[in-house]
């Protein structure tokens, strides 16, 4: 089977398993809202803000290293010493977090009620840590289907146990029905580890005892220290400011006159209502992306400078083809989405406001990846880093004064910006050439005129009383149209068709 064949079965059989994951969280997040509030669901937006730090501190840039070394040479040492420092990390989240948890529930977040998430929260960080390590090791050995099996029962786990407790403590108020969220995701990482585990010595006994082998231990241990490390360090910086983040909207959404139940609500429909729709398909894209670190990574170790060249524009290519689709029928369709999914005006005014963005959001996704496999992780970080300390200090100005707009204001300009930034250098290391017309403006006209006739054509034909069956059928409509205009515009030409068949197609063998 050749290298580009393989990389994008693995590639598509992650997105399909992305695909069906996100759409069942989306589901879950609908049912959700409407069974425990907007209050809730920002109490929740808060806890996992402080979480992300930790989950960062736990992970410490060990996926990546992994996923880099593994590329390079199986060898039984390298996970070995990865994942001993998995566990520490995790252990050290662990003990910082639950000893910690007073302190930041009541004196950083200002709610006891997060105290007793917290503590939950920290137990999981240690299996986190070491699934993170072998997630990267299923990735650059390119066997996807061990991560993709872990994904599906994970979730299952984690939405059956969440709705379970849900069900039973919910009328104990907002803290429990957040207890219940935590404890549905510890319940799916401890499954998730456990498969993870298993799957990772049986593939090891088959596979590793064959690899290449390195000049001694030690070597092993620095190149591992000189991936994570510096990645690790980055990662604090921008998630400890992300943290801030988080932690200064309700209090700057206070400040502009709201309630502190208020100020959660409205946080919690931003950012439990409103961006799961503008990030779902996001599946589509970050399976592919992941998947280019180690194919660019094996294209720097073997010096195929123009393959990377053609992997890069490719993937640009494609990613702006959906992102634009997906902007275009978001935007059209955002006031009937907020209400079938929500049933909430607010909800649809922050998909329409944050729709247009969504084409820099996805490529931004793209090029970070692509930068990760040509070694600029730390120019990635660097630029992230930058972005999540504008965040802060624009969020500290603006959402006092703007309210909720300033927030959103202040996601479109560091979206636009970080993309720019990476961008510049992603183009200037591949040395690949956007073509503006055919992947930009080509899309652009196609998906304004698909959506406008999708809209027009379904408007005469309401169907009484099932609002979510006429939403899809106005989606799909919408999306066949831009397909059909793609291709007789020639955005997508016969050298692209040819291009695709050729990966699947069947070599005789010699």
């Amino acid at each position: 089977m050749s290298r580009v064949k393989k990389f994008f079965e693995n590639a598509i059989l992650l997105t399909l398993t992305a695909l069906v994951m996100r759409g069942v969280v989306l589901s879950f997040n609908v049912w959700l809202s409407n069974k425990v509030g907007a209050e809730a669901l920002g109490l929740f937006s808060l806890i996992s803000g402080v979480y992300g730090f930790a989950l960062t501190f736990a992970t410490s840039g060990i996926s990546l290293a992994v996923t880099r070394m593994v590329a390079d040479a199986l060898v039984r040492a390298s996970m070995k010493r990865c994942l001993l420092y998995a566990a520490f990390f995790g252990l050290l989240a662990f003990i910082l977090l639950f000893s910690l948890s007073d302190t930041i529930g009541i004196h950083w977040l200002k709610d006891s009620r997060t105290v007793r998430p917290l503590r939950i929260m920290s137990v999981s960080l240690p299996l986190i840590a070491l699934c993170s390590a072998m997630n990267g090791y299923f990735t650059a050995v390119r066997r996807v289907v061990k991560n993709a099996m872990s994904q599906i029962a994970e979730q299952a786990v984690k939405i059956s146990v969440t709705v379970a407790l849900i069900t039973t403590l919910l009328p104990d108020g907002i803290e429990n029905a957040c207890i219940a969220l935590v404890l549905g995701g510890a319940a799916s990482e401890l499954l998730s580890f456990c498969l993870m585990t298993v799957m990772y010595i049986f593939d090891k006994k088959k596979y590793i005892k064959d690899s290449k082998t390195e000049t001694g231990s030690k070597n092993v241990t620095k190149k591992l220290l000189g991936i994570a490390l510096p990645v690790a360090f980055s990662t604090y910086a921008r998630s400890g400011l992300l943290t801030l983040e988080h932690i200064l909207i309700p209090i700057g959404l206070r400040k502009h006159g709201a309630d502190h139940k208020r100020s959660l609500a409205i946080y919690g429909i931003l950012g439990s209502m409103a961006m799961p729709v503008i990030l779902f398909p996001t599946a589509l894209i970050s399976s592919f992306s992941n998947m280019t670190i180690p194919e660019i990574s094996d294209c720097i170790a073997r010096g195929h400078k123009n393959r990377i060249k053609y992997i890069s524009g490719r993937i640009w290519q494609f990613s702006l083809l959906f992102s634009i689709g997906v902007s275009g029928i978001l935007i059209c369709f955002s006031g009937e989405l907020g209400k079938v999914l929500y049933s909430s005006g607010e909800a649809a005014t922050y998909i329409r406001m944050l729709a247009p963005l969504i084409p820099i959001m996805y490529l931004d996704t793209t090029t970070d990846a692509l930068l990760k496999g040509l070694g600029e992780q730390l120019y990635s970080m660097n630029v992230n880093i930058i972005d999540a300390a504008l965040s802060v200090i624009l969020v500290w100005i603006l959402v006092p004064v703007w309210g909720i707009y300033g927030y959103i204001f202040v996601i479109i300009a560091m979206e636009v910006l970080n993309f720019g930034l990476s961008a510049t250098r992603m183009l200037n290391i591949s040395g690949m050439k956007p073509k503006i017309f055919s992947w930009v403006i080509k899309p652009l006209l196609c998906i304004v005129v698909s959506a406008f006739l999708s809209k027009k054509f379904f408007d005469g034909f309401n169907i009484t009383g099932i609002p979510w069956l006429s939403l899809t059928l106005h989606i799909i409509f919408a999306a066949l149209l831009y397909i059909l205009f793609i291709s007789l515009t020639r955005t997508v030409g016969d050298e692209d068709f040819e291009w695709l068949k050729s990966i699947f197609k069947k070599r005789p063998e010699a």
